[in-house]
C-alpha cells in the first residue's frame, strides 16, 4: 500500500523532514490502526549507524506506541462489524491520523542515517539532531491532545504512554560529543590545508579509518561518490567549498592508507561512480521500492514511445512528439526520417531538451528513491558546481592525491597505472585547478607512455586524461611541446583499441587546436587531417562532431587548406553538409577554406556542394543558415566567374537570399547582400535572365560597399558564427 504522502516525502537524500506532509485519506477505522501498527513494528527495526544515541530514544518511543497500536488493533478485531470500538471517540481518528505522519517522518528520519554516508551525517551532525529532537516535542504534542481517557487502555499501557509524554516534554536537544569531537576534528583538517600544510597521517587515520569506521578503499569510494551525489543535486542547504573540500581529503586519504587496494582494475569506465545509485536494479514497466515496501507503475507520459522505458533525457522532435534522447537518435541513425510515433515526416532532426518534463520526471523519481542521472550536455552546469566547491583546502588535498597517482603512474605495476589513469581522468574530469596540478605532477609524459599501451582500458584512460586536462588553456602548450606526444594522441585516433578511445583522441586534437600557432602543427602531423576525415565520414554522432570541430579549428589558419584539401578533409566536409548534426559547422569550414581560390574552384565545380549549402540556407538553424550563405559567398568571390555562373543558375537561390536579407542574422544578411551584388555583376546569360530577382536589397548592399571592397582586394575577412565547447569526460 502506498501513503499518499510518500510521493512528497520518500527521498533519501533529502532533508529527511522537509517537505510537506498528509494524513492519508483512504485510510479509516481498522485499516488505519492495522496500517499504525504495521508501519510502527517495521519502524522499530531500522538500524543506525551514527546518532546512535537519538536513534534509539526514538526507536523506544516508537516501540510503545506500537503496544499502543496493537492493543487498538486487537479492539477492532474483537468487534469486526463495527466501525469503531465501544466508546472510541470519532475525534481519535484525526490523532490516529497525525500519529501515522509522526511514524512515518521517523522511519524517513532513521532511514536517511541508516541510508546516507558517515561523513555526510558527521558535516549536519548538528541538524539532523535537530530533527530528531523536532519529533520528541511533537509526539508530546500528539500526546497532549489524544485522549487517552476514552480508548479503553489497560492500565500498564496507559501508565507508559504517560511516562512517554512526560519524557518527551522534557527532552533536550542531544548532539553526540564524540560525533561532534570528530566533525569538529575534520574541520581542523581543513583549515590546516587551508595554510598549505597536509595533516598528519596518524591523526586522519585516526579519524576517518578508527573513528568513522570507513576500513577500506571501496568504502572511501562509497562515500566520496555519496558526497559528490550531495554536491550535484544540492537539495539541502550546505557549505559547499566545505563539501568539497571534504570530498578532495577523502580521496586523499583513500590513496594514502590503501594505495590501489581493492580495486577492479578491469571495471569498464561507464560503470563508474554509480554503485551508490543502484537502489533499483532495473527500471521497467513496473519500479518496486523494497524499503517503503509498495510497488508502482511509471507514469505513461514518462515513458518513450520508442523504448517504453523511462525516460533519461527527454527531447522534441519537430512534429512535437517527445522522445528518449538515445533512442530517437538511434532511430535516426538507422536512417528513418519520419516520426516513430504520428509517421509524420520529420522536418529537421534538431532534438530540443523538453526540460519541463525532465524536472517533472526527476521530482517523481527523486520522490520514490529511483535514481536518476544528470543527461548530456550539462557541462557547463558542472563546471559552475565544482567552481562553488573549490577552496584553497581542496586544491591542495587535490595536489596531494594527484602526488600519489602520479608516482604510481611512474613506477606501479601494469595494472596500477591503469587505474591510476583512470584517478587522473576523473580528477581532471571538473575543475581549472584540478586539471593545472595535474599538469605540474608530471603526468602528461607519463600519461602518453600508456597511449600504445595493449591494454584498452589503459589507453581510453589515458587518452581521455590527456584530454581533460589540455581544457586548461595553459597545459595546452606542455603537451604540444611533450616530444612525440601530438603523433601519440594521433596514432589513438586511427588505431585505438576501442570506439572511444579513438573519438577522445579526435576532441583532444578539437582542444589542442584551439590555439592557433598549433593548428598548422597539427595540420602538418602525418595522418592527422585523414583520420579526422575518415571520423567525420564514419564516426559516431559525438565522433563526428569532434572531428568537424577540430577540422573547423584547422581551417582558420591559411597555411591549413593544401593539407586538408590533400588528405581528403574537404570533400568530408563538402560530405557533411547533409548530414544535420555537423552541417552547420561543416559550413563555416568551408566558409573559411574557399579563401583559398583552387579550394574554391573545386567545391564549386561540384553541383552537390552547391546544392546542399543551398539546402542549409533553407532548412537550417539561423547559424547555418548564416554559415551556408557565406560559403557561397566566399565560393563565388574566390571561385571566379565559372563558379559565380554555376551558384546564380540555382533558381531558389535569390528567394532565399531576399528571405535571408529580411529574417537572418545581421551577419547573415550583410553576406546575402554582398552575395546577390556578385550574382547580379554575372555576365553569364543563365544569370542575366534573372533580372531584377538579384537587386535583393540595394540600400543595404550600398551599405556594405565599403566591406565589400576588402573582398575585392583580397584580404576578407570571414565571420562565421560557431559555438565551441569541448567535451569533459
Amino acid at each position: 500500500m502506498t501513503s499518499p504522502f510518500a510521493f512528497l516525502s520518500v527521498r533519501r537524500r533529502r532533508s529527511p523532514l522537509s517537505g510537506m506532509f498528509f494524513a492519508p485519506g483512504d485510510l479509516a477505522g481498522f485499516a488505519l490502526v492495522h496500517a499504525l501498527a504495521a508501519l510502527s513494528a517495521d519502524v522499530a527495526r531500522c538500524p543506525s549507524r551514527f546518532q546512535r544515541c537519538n536513534a534509539r530514544s526514538l526507536v523506544r518511543r516508537l516501540r510503545i506506541l506500537s503496544a499502543l497500536f496493537e492493543f487498538l488493533e486487537e479492539s477492532f478485531a474483537s468487534s469486526p462489524s463495527s466501525p469503531l470500538p465501544p466508546r472510541f471517540p470519532s475525534s481519535a481518528a484525526l490523532c490516529l491520523k497525525e500519529l501515522y505522519i509522526f511514524v512515518y517522518r521517523s522511519k524517513i528520519l532513521l532511514e536517511y542515517c541508516s541510508q546516507s554516508s558517515r561523513l555526510w551525517l558527521l558535516l549536519r551532525n548538528p541538524q539532523i539532531s535537530g530533527s530528531f529532537h523536532d519529533l520528541a516535542r511533537e509526539l508530546a504534542t500528539l500526546l497532549d491532545v489524544i485522549p487517552l481517557d476514552d480508548l479503553l487502555l489497560t492500565v500498564d499501557i496507559r501508565e507508559h504512554l504517560e511516562l512517554l509524554r512526560r519524557q518527551c516534554k522534557r527532552s533536550e536537544l542531544f548532539i553526540d560529543p564524540y560525533d561532534e569531537k570528530l566533525r569538529r576534528k575534520i574541520h581542523s583538517f581543513l583549515g590546516r590545508l587551508e595554510t598549505g600544510v597536509l595533516p598528519d597521517p596518524a591523526e586522519l587515520r585516526s579519524t576517518f579509518v578508527d573513528g568513522l569506521g570507513i576500513q577500506d578503499a571501496r568504502a572511501f569510494r562509497t562515500e566520496i561518490e555519496f558526497l559528490e551525489e550531495q554536491v550535484f543535486n544540492q537539495e539541502e542547504d550546505m557549505d559547499l567549498p566545505v563539501v568539497g573540500g571534504v570530498i578532495a581529503l577523502t580521496r586523499y586519504c583513500r590513496f594514502l592508507f590503501f594505495g590501489f587496494q581493492e580495486m577492479e582494475f578491469g571495471r569498464p569506465f561507464g560503470d563508474q561512480g554509480r554503485i551508490s545509485r543502484r537502489r533499483l536494479s532495473s527500471l521497467g514497466s513496473s519500479v518496486s521500492q523494497g524499503s517503503a515496501d509498495f510497488s508502482l507503475s511509471i507514469p505513461k507520459d514518462f515513458c518513450c514511445p520508442i523504448s517504453l522505458d523511462l525516460m533519461k533525457d527527454p527531447v522534441v522532435v519537430s512534429t512535437g512528439q517527445t522522445y528518449d534522447r538515445a533512442s530517437i537518435t538511434q532511430w535516426i541513425e538507422e536512417g528513418h526520417r519520419t516520426c516513430p510515433n504520428s509517421r509524420q515526416t520529420l522536418a529537421n532532426s534538431r532534438l530540443r531538451p523538453n526540460r519541463a518534463l525532465r524536472n517533472l520526471i526527476s521530482q517523481w523519481c527523486a520522490a520514490y528513491g529511483i535514481p536518476y542521472g544528470t543527461p548530456e550536455g550539462t557541462g557547463t552546469s558542472a563546471e559552475s558546481t565544482v567552481a562553488a566547491c573549490s577552496s584553497k583546502a581542496a586544491i591542495e588535498a587535490n595536489r596531494a592525491t594527484a602526488r600519489i597517482l602520479v608516482q604510481q603512474l611512474s613506477a606501479g605495476s601494469q595494472e596500477w597505472k591503469t587505474v591510476a589513469a583512470r584517478e587522473l581522468r576523473l580528477l581532471a574530469k571538473t575543475g581549472k585547478e584540478n586539471r593545472s596540478l595535474i599538469a605540474e605532477a608530471g603526468a602528461i609524459p607519463l600519461l602518453c607512455r600508456l597511449l600504445h599501451s595493449t591494454n584498452p582500458v589503459a589507453q581510453e584512460n589515458a587518452v581521455t586524461a590527456i584530454l581533460n586536462i589540455s581544457i586548461h588553456d595553459s597545459n595546452k602548450r606542455w603537451i604540444m611541446e611533450e616530444e612525440g606526444c601530438l603523433k601519440l594522441i594521433v596514432y589513438v585516433m586511427i588505431h585505438g583499441l576501442t570506439t572511444e578511445a579513438r573519438e577522445n583522441a579526435a576532441a583532444t586534437l578539437f582542444s589542442l587546436s584551439a590555439v592557433h600557432e598549433f593548428k598548422k602543427m597539427i595540420a602538418d602531423e602525418q595522418g592527422a587531417v585523414m583520420a579526422l576525415a575518415n571520423l567525420l565520414m564514419q564516426g559516431s554522432t559525438r565522433g563526428k562532431k569532434d572531428a568537424v570541430m577540430a577540422l573547423f579549428n584547422l581551417s582558420t589558419h591559411p597555411g591549413s587548406w593544401s593539407p586538408m584539401l590533400d588528405m581528403g578533409a574537404v570533400s568530408a566536409l563538402v560530405g557533411a553538409l547533409r548530414d544535420e548534426c555537423v552541417a552547420e559547422e561543416a559550413a563555416g569550414a568551408l566558409a573559411f577554406l574557399m579563401r583559398q581560390p583552387f579550394v574554391a574552384q573545386t567545391i564549386g565545380g561540384e553541383d552537390t556542394a552547391i546544392t546542399n549549402l543551398v539546402g542549409i540556407m533553407r532548412r537550417g538553424t539561423p547559424k547555418g543558415k548564416e554559415n551556408a550563405v557565406a560559403a557561397l559567398q566566399e565560393m563565388c568571390q574566390s571561385g571566379g566567374l565559372a563558379v559565380t555562373q554555376t551558384v546564380a543558375r540555382m533558381q531558389v537561390l535569390s528567394g532565399l537570399i531576399r528571405t535571408i536579407s529580411l529574417t537572418g542574422t545581421k551577419r547573415a544578411r550583410r553576406k546575402a547582400a554582398l552575395l546577390s551584388k556578385l550574382c547580379q555583376r554575372c555576365e553569364a546569360p543563365t544569370a542575366m535572365a534573372f533580372g531584377n530577382d538579384w537587386l535583393v536589397d540595394r540600400t543595404l548592399a550600398r551599405t556594405n560597399s565599403v566591406r565589400g571592397s576588402s573582398f575585392r582586394s583580397g584580404n576578407l575577412s570571414v565571420s562565421v558564427s560557431m559555438t565551441v565547447q569541448v567535451p569533459v569526460l
